[in-house]
């Protein structure tokens, strides 16, 4: 397995076979996007609370969200990029709320499950450098999104 992923459930309300889902289609991902070399993901489900706090913190938006990303391979201005011969890429942080979980999949009428795939393969691209600022990288984020959940079997 290329992926290492910690997993993190602060509020202990997902069952082991969600956290299994998130991984697996994390996995599925990052064989989907050529991630052959180790790498590391670090996926933590949350309270609206939470995020609302982590929004606020990180992004000056004071209100809940439904995943939030922190990509480690992003470099600012003057920054470096520090690799060892013998150390795993660490991609990044996944935020998940779980609340939004359930909100979205009963707004779009498709599973608790398939909304925590597309939550978490979301969120996962978006530490690969995909974005969705203008309609053509929406267009090309989505359609990965959609492609990597069909291939693992979460079809809306």
């Amino acid at each position: 397995m290329a992926l290492l992923i910690e997993s993190y459930d602060e509020t202990n309300s997902l069952s082991e076979e969600h956290l299994a889902l998130a991984e697996e289609v994390l996995q599925k991902a990052a064989e989907m996007e050529g991630i052959h070399e180790e790498a590391e993901v670090s996926l933590t489900f949350v309270t609206d609370e939470r995020i609302q706090e982590i929004n606020r913190e990180y992004r000056d938006k004071d209100q809940p969200t439904d995943v939030i990303s922190f990509a480690l391979e992003e470099q600012g201005e003057d920054e470096m990029m520090i690799v060892g011969a013998d150390m795993p890429r660490i991609l990044g942080d996944i935020i998940i709320s779980i609340p939004r979980i359930q909100e979205q999949a009963d707004a779009y009428n498709h599973s608790f499950e398939r909304e925590l795939g597309f939550l978490a393969v979301h969120g996962f691209l978006h530490l690969l450098g995909y974005d969705h600022m203008t309609e053509e990288e929406e267009k090309e984020m989505f359609q990965r999104q959609k492609d990597i959940l069909n291939q693992y079997g979460l079809t809306r």
